[in-house]
C-alpha cells in the first residue's frame, strides 16, 4: 500500500520522560506504516533546553510560525527539586508558556466523552470546553523578595519619559511582590479566537474574571471582550441561537457545576490553566482531554 504523502512538514517537538517513548512508538505503529512523515525535529526534553539555554523552544516556535502546523509532547517544567536531578543552569520557564506567546494563541481543551468513563458530575452530559487565554499574567511575571522596611512601588514609564507610581505595600516584614501584565491586543485576539470557536461549532460562550476586585486588571478583559462582541459578533451569534454571557469567575464555577455541558469556557491564563484539570478530571479521566492552540492567524499546534 502506498504511504500518503507530505507536501509540507510539520513541526515535530519532542517532550520529557514517558512522552518520548510514547510519541516515538505512536510514530513506529500508527504514523510511519501508512504517512512518509516529513517533520522538523526540536528536542524540548529538558537536557536539550538546558544545554541550549531554552534557545530551543524559541526555535520551535518560531518554525511553528513558518510551517502552520507543529505537535507537541508533555515537557516538565522545573522547580527546585529539578535543579540537582538534571543539574540544571537556572529554573527554566515553562516551554507551553514560550510557545503560547510567541503564537499569541488560544488553548482549547475538550474532554473525550467515551462509553466505561462516567463524569463524577452526573449532569454532565456534553463536553465543557475550556478556552485558555495563552499569553501573559503569571506565566510572564517578574517576582522579588522584599526585606523588611522595604517600600515596592509599580512604576511606568511612557515613551516621552513621564513616570506614574502605585504604593503596593510598606513591608513592615519581609515579604514578596509579583508583577505581571497583558496587552490588550493578546486579549482582543482571545476574545475573536474564542467567537469564532463558538460559532464553528454553535456553542454559547461563557467569560468571567473578578473585575468587581481587579477594576483596571480584570476589567479590561471583561470590557474588550464586551466591545469585540457588540461591534463584531453579537448579530452572528443572534443568527446562529448562541449566546455570550458574562459573569464573575466564582459565579462561573457555581454555574458549571450545575449545567449540562455543552458551552466554552473562556478563562484567563491561570484559571484556564487550573480548571482545564479539574474539568478533565471531573469528566473521568485527566488523561482523556484534547488539547489545541489556535493562533489569530490560523496557526496549530496539537
Amino acid at each position: 500500500m502506498a504511504k500518503i504523502q507530505m507536501k509540507t512538514p510539520l513541526v515535530e517537538m519532542d517532550g520529557d520522560e514517558m512522552t518520548r517513548i510514547i510519541w516515538q512508538e505512536i510514530k513506529d505503529i500508527l504514523i510511519n506504516p501508512f504517512v512518509d512523515l516529513k517533520t522538523e525535529y526540536y528536542d524540548l526534553g529538558l537536557v536539550c533546553r538546558n544545554e541550549t539555554n531554552d534557545q530551543v523552544t524559541i526555535d520551535s516556535a518560531n518554525a511553528t510560525k513558518k510551517y502552520g502546523v507543529a505537535v507537541k509532547c508533555a515537557t516538565i517544567t522545573p522547580n527546585a527539586a529539578r535543579m540537582p536531578e538534571y543539574n540544571l543552569k537556572e529554573m527554566w520557564k515553562s516551554p507551553n508558556g514560550t510557545i503560547r506567546a510567541m503564537l499569541d494563541g488560544t488553548v482549547f481543551r475538550t474532554p473525550i466523552l467515551v462509553k466505561g468513563i462516567t463524569p463524577y458530575i452526573p449532569t454532565w452530559t456534553k463536553p465543557i470546553t475550556i478556552a485558555r487565554h495563552a499569553y501573559g499574567d503569571v506565566y510572564k511575571n517578574v517576582e522579588m523578595k522584599v526585606p523588611e522596611g522595604a517600600t515596592a512601588e509599580l512604576v511606568v514609564t511612557d515613551k516621552d519619559g513621564n513616570v506614574s507610581k502605585e504604593k503596593i505595600y510598606n513591608f513592615e516584614c519581609d515579604g514578596i511582590i509579583q508583577g505581571l501584565h497583558n496587552k490588550s491586543e493578546s486579549i482582543g485576539s482571545f476574545a475573536r479566537a474564542c467567537f469564532n470557536f463558538a460559532l464553528d461549532t454553535k456553542q454559547d460562550v461563557w467569560f468571567a474574571t473578578k473585575d468587581t476586585i481587579s477594576k483596571k486588571y480584570d476589567h479590561t478583559f471583561k470590557d474588550i471582550f464586551q466591545e469585540i462582541y457588540d461591534a463584531e459578533y453579537k448579530e452572528k451569534f443572534e443568527a446562529a441561537g448562541i449566546e455570550y454571557f458574562y459573569t464573575l469567575i466564582d459565579d462561573a464555577v457555581a454555574r458549571v457545576i450545575r449545567s449540562n455541558g455543552g458551552y466554552i469556557w473562556a478563562c484567563k491564563n491561570y484559571d484556564g490553566d487550573v480548571m482545564s484539570d479539574m474539568v478533565a478530571t471531573a469528566y473521568g479521566s485527566l488523561a482523556m482531554m484534547t488539547s489545541v492552540l489556535v493562533s489569530p492567524d490560523g496557526i496549530y499546534e496539537y
